[in-house]
């Protein structure tokens, strides 16, 4: 049975490390089976899984975007065409033309969304896989700074208030349906206060 480890004054020093480089694999011998493996082995099937979805997903969302953009343009084009005095469409049809390029556009616009949630999945995956490098080393794994180094960087990523809340509840030993509930409380806030700031975009 693996002993636990003792830090007898073992110096750690953190390396950038290369990115999908987590494996169970390692140089601590205590990891023939331990927790220690197993959570590894979770960890890297994580940010796999992370991985492959959102390569899916961004080919399927970059497709719809390269066709409804497509569209917008052709309806665009039969605007400025019934726009001229020697158009005799009838208003019906206009209507419904200027309705398609505007329905259109929103759908444009809502794909943009896609991207806050596909970097948010790429940050919450490289903070996974950090999380596993820092657990795979036998030192750094007991060294309080190395846990708040690590915690400083992910919280450094969020650009939205209610992130940065519900991570510091979390931190504080809040359970995630509490920390979920105050995120809630946070973000469903008026879109003024959401929006149209920096806090666009928020991260891992």
């Amino acid at each position: 049975m693996a002993q636990p480890y003792k830090n007898e004054g073992a110096e750690y020093s953190s390396q950038p490390q290369k990115k999908h480089s987590l494996s169970r694999l390692s140089p601590d011998e205590q990891l023939n089976w331990s927790q220690i493996g197993e959570t590894l082995t979770l960890l890297a099937l994580a940010v796999a899984q992370i991985d492959t979805s959102m390569k899916e997903g961004n080919d399927s969302v970059d497709t719809l975007t390269h066709s409804f953009t497509a569209i917008a343009g052709k309806s665009r084009l039969l605007l400025d065409h019934f726009a001229k005095a020697s158009s005799e469409a009838p208003d019906e049809i206009k209507e419904a033309a200027e309705v398609i390029h505007q329905e259109v556009g929103k759908a444009v616009v809502a794909f943009q969304f896609y991207d806050r949630l596909s970097q948010r999945m790429e940050h919450i995956g490289e903070s996974l896989e950090k999380t596993g490098h820092l657990i795979s080393d036998p030192a750094g794994r007991y060294m309080e700074r190395e846990w708040t180094k690590l915690q400083d960087e992910i919280k450094a990523n969020y650009t939205m208030e209610a992130e940065r809340i519900m991570f510091e509840h979390i931190l504080a030993g809040r359970s995630i349906a509490e920390a979920l509930e105050i995120y809630h409380h946070h973000f469903n806030k008026p879109m003024d206060d959401a929006f149209g700031t920096d806090d666009d975009i928020e991260l891992f």
